[in-house]
């Protein structure tokens, strides 16, 4: 039996076949430099949430609007590559737990420096 569930597997499986459809088959001099950080995909497998990091936070915007308008083009790419009977809809949001985990970083320095 396996470990998790097929839902965790199918985001696992996305998240690498779309970071490399982005890196290689997307061609927009728009897309900064994108890092597929997690998808998450819901039990039915139809809808399947794609979280991206852009570098240059001046682009992630531009980023964002450039694979939200792909989002055709790459479940085309994806269904040549993933074999699954459906293939899920994409929705692109930014990751915002990086700067997160920044925030609370500068946070803990700035207490540690207090003390």
């Amino acid at each position: 039996m396996n470990p998790y569930k097929r839902s965790v597997r199918v985001a696992d499986l996305l998240r690498e076949e779309i970071s490399l459809i982005v890196m290689r088959r997307i061609k927009d001099p728009r897309l900064g430099f994108v890092t597929v950080t997690a998808v998450k995909v819901t039990d039915d497998l139809k809808l399947a949430r794609v979280y991206i990091s852009v570098m240059d936070k001046k682009n992630a915007e531009s980023s964002l609007e450039v694979l939200t308008s792909a989002k055709g083009f790459i479940r085309s790419e994806l269904s040549k590559t993933v074999k699954l009977k459906y293939i899920p809809q994409l929705e692109f949001f930014k990751d915002e737990s990086i700067e997160y985990g920044e925030r609370i970083d500068k946070l803990l320095d700035e207490i540690k420096d207090r003390e």
